[in-house]
């Protein structure tokens, strides 16, 4: 799942990067309005969740989050910031944020905050991808296969989530590193094949086919 978080503090950012990645999610971290919308404009509905300071430099939170809105984009948009004045809470409900935490605040509080919104987004009837025996939910992230509880790692499950979002769909190599890394990371050039070959040996070795010279798929049940 891909998280945009746009904050200008870089001590705060790389702190919330390094949780939000630990916590299974892809992040995008920009650090100023301009390159928020940039980013907004260009992922085609890629983010589940905006977390979104307020006081950033070239375009402040809240214009941007007006202009979203305008536009007429319906992403969750959680406000994270030091502005804690009754006026600026309803300035930015108002603007169409979904929620809004003040800094500072516990890393468990923001996964819970989020975890939240991201239960609202009913794109599917329960929001979880189902395929087969298999069933991975998004909002408390957990496999399972069989009904039985499967351990992965962050970008197996991530991978494992591209894939089962269109199963039936072979993704290229190109496409799932996409999802696996968020700007600015080096992509390891054996990473694919890698979590690819460790899902295979938890889930069974039919569960994700190689199309040759195509990429990846899961074969729709």
């Amino acid at each position: 799942m891909r998280i945009l978080l746009v904050e200008d503090d870089p001590m705060i950012g790389k702190s919330l990067h390094t949780a939000l990645q630990q916590d299974r999610y892809t992040v995008d971290w920009v650090k100023d309005g301009v390159a928020a919308k940039l980013a907004l404009d260009t992922a085609d509905g890629a983010y589940a969740l905006v977390l979104l300071d307020l006081g950033l430099p070239r375009k402040s939170g809240l214009d941007l989050l007006r202009g979203i809105r305008r536009a007429g984009n319906k992403v969750r948009v959680l406000i994270v910031t030091a502005r804690d004045a009754v006026a600026d809470r309803v300035a930015g409900l108002d603007a169409g944020a979904d929620d809004y935490l003040v800094k500072p605040f516990s890393l468990d509080e923001l996964a819970a905050r989020m975890r939240a919104l991201l239960r609202r987004d009913v794109a599917r009837e329960d929001n979880v991808l189902r395929n087969g025996d298999l069933a991975l939910d998004p909002s408390s992230r957990t496999l399972t296969q069989a009904g039985a509880h499967v351990d992965v790692s962050a970008r197996e499950f991530t991978l494992l989530a591209a894939l089962l979002e269109r199963p039936g769909t072979a993704l290229s190599k190109a496409q799932l590193e996409e999802r696996l890394y968020g700007w600015g990371e080096e992509v390891e050039s054996n990473t694919v094949e890698v979590h690819v070959h460790n899902l295979r040996k938890k889930l069974g070795a039919e569960a994700i086919r190689t199309i040759r010279g195509v990429g990846y798929v899961i074969a729709k049940a």
